[in-house]
């Protein structure tokens, strides 16, 4: 089976979420507007073949959606975003 990203627009990279990143083991993305926290969970955990310990969801007063995923201990955020590109 194919690992496609369907509902992950983009993966934050500002100083805040390098923070999250760096202290607290999470990441933030920028998702679709209809996607929920079971699909982002499922699709996140399937692509990145990452265990995620918990997910929340802000809805920006832009009309962006942004998820901040905490990823489990057995993974680390840093890694995951240094093969991603962002660091």
């Amino acid at each position: 089976m194919e690992k496609r990203i369907k509902n992950i627009l983009s993966l934050r990279g500002g100083e805040k979420a390098m923070r999250l990143m760096q202290q607290e083991n999470k990441l933030s993305f920028i998702v679709k507007k209809g996607t929920n926290k079971i699909e982002l969970k499922k699709e996140i955990e399937a692509v990145f073949s990452v265990k995620i310990e918990s997910i929340n969801v802000i809805n920006r007063m832009d009309g962006a959606k942004v998820a901040i995923v905490k990823l489990n201990k057995e993974n680390n955020a840093m890694d995951l975003a240094t093969q991603l590109g962002l660091i």
